[in-house]
């Protein structure tokens, strides 16, 4: 997510940190390669215009050009004002005084509507709301389907209406349904085209005269660049949005999108779509998303990823093998990886550790080599998981063959494995009992 844009903004402003003195021309010179940076990056070109005068004004003033670190002082600036173009504060939702809340998804075909409606029901079961889906896509083939399997995955209710029927006697009907049930939140997936026309906005105006909906919500595509943002305008000026979730965030789009729509309409970015997995949607807090912009780190949501993927029962145990209490075995090395694998990516993970995903080289965290690690582990007997000490060469041979490895890899595995058993035992020393 932002990669290109944070790597490319990174190298202009390490020329600011290095720098011990910064006088008005310098400043100059690398504001015009952060506005170079930003419009390469698809940014609005008036937004973009509209950053660097704040950023110039902020940057020039006297106390920054001599403070004993100016450059860290713009690269502050940079990074408020960042912050600054996707919001005040951290975005909200809306909540009715009456239950149900109702969240109206609209958005063009192809967008991620449906998808993205099943993972915001998720998100809202996990902070604890009772949510049900409402599916009134009714002219798109396989749609309601679609709507009612990803319902099951997360475990929420659909009130699924007719193929070719009509979506607004289905959104009431839902409406209907989810007091009945004494659910929280309705969320609503509403049809969509391949571009905005008047039949389009003519039903969802009047979804949203019968409904009245607390949050209408605009999926948009950020690989469709400053198409998006025209989206965007066309869709507010219709329908009064109240919100946008960018999707597809995790591909080769470039980030202009994101930082100009709400520039051009004055609506938030609440949510962003992070990748293909239901759990893959995130909170578009404006200073979170500056500081990973910016290749800061995103701790706050490292932690929230953590307390999602891992298993609970699991930790206590690992943990228990970690402080003394049990021999901390193979077996033991494989469940803790694949924990680190349910937070996603190690790439991202890493980008979101303030400092480290500069360091790390790349290649350490290709995903094919944990699976490496895992053939090799699971191609052990249970009791050589338990007690690696009895694996001689011709066991080792045996599970290089099994795994589809080297004898080399099968070596430097055990001997990983060992540096971090003596790591652990110094652990227990430091740790009182």
């Amino acid at each position: 997510m932002f990669d290109e844009l944070g790597n490319k903004l990174d190298a202009v402003l390490g020329r600011f940190r290095q720098r011990g003195l910064l006088t008005e021309p310098m400043v100059r010179d690398g504001l015009r390669e952060v506005r170079r940076v930003l419009l390469e990056a698809d940014v609005n070109y008036r937004v973009t215009r509209e950053f660097l005068e704040r950023v110039q004004e902020k940057a020039l003033e006297e106390q920054v050009l001599k403070a004993v670190r100016p450059g860290q002082q713009i690269v502050k600036i940079v990074h408020d004002e960042l912050a600054a173009l996707f919001g005040d504060e951290p975005p909200t939702i809306a909540w009715a005084r009456k239950s149900p809340t109702i969240i109206l998804m609209v958005g063009l075909q192809g967008s991620g509507k449906t998808t993205t409606a099943a993972k915001l029901a998720r998100r809202l079961v996990r902070e604890g709301r009772k949510p049900m889906l409402a599916a009134c896509d009714l002219q798109r083939p396989a749609a309601v389907a679609q709507l009612e399997a990803l319902g099951g995955k997360v475990g929420v209710p659909v009130h699924a209406g007719e193929s070719g029927g009509d979506p607004v006697a289905t959104a009431k009907d839902a409406v209907d349904a989810a007091r009945a049930a004494g659910t929280s939140v309705l969320i609503v997936d509403t049809a969509g085209r391949l571009q905005i026309d008047e039949i389009l906005m003519a039903e969802l105006g009047h979804l949203k005269r019968e409904l009245d909906p607390q949050e209408i919500l605009l999926v948009a595509d950020a690989m469709t660049g400053q198409e998006a943002v025209r989206i965007a305008e066309g869709f507010d000026e219709a329908l009064d949005i109240t919100g946008v979730v960018m999707t597809k965030m995790d591909g080769d789009a470039r980030g202009g999108a994101a930082l100009s729509i709400r520039g051009v309409t004055g609506k938030p970015i609440k949510f962003i779509g992070t990748g293909e997995g239901i759990g893959d949607l995130d909170v578009a807090d404006p200073e979170r998303l500056a500081g990973r912009i910016l290749q800061m780190g995103d701790v706050v949501g490292l932690v929230e990823k953590a307390a999602e993927a891992f298993d609970q029962e699991s930790q206590a145990r690992l943990e228990e093998k970690v402080l003394g209490r049990g021999r901390f075995t193979l077996e033991d090395f494989l469940g803790a990886m694949r924990q680190v694998q349910r937070l996603g990516p190690l790439e991202q993970v890493a980008k979101m550790i303030p400092g480290l995903g500069k360091k790390l080289p790349t290649q350490n965290l290709d995903p094919k080599r944990v699976k490496h690690v895992e053939a090799i582990i699971l191609s052990m007997t249970p009791d050589e998981r338990r007690r690696p000490e009895i694996l001689n060469g011709s066991r080792r041979l045996r599970i290089a063959k099994g795994s589809g490895r080297s004898v080399a890899e099968v070596n430097r595995l055990l001997k990983q494995f060992t540096e971090m058993e003596k790591f652990l035992k110094q652990m227990k020393g430091l740790v009182p009992r």
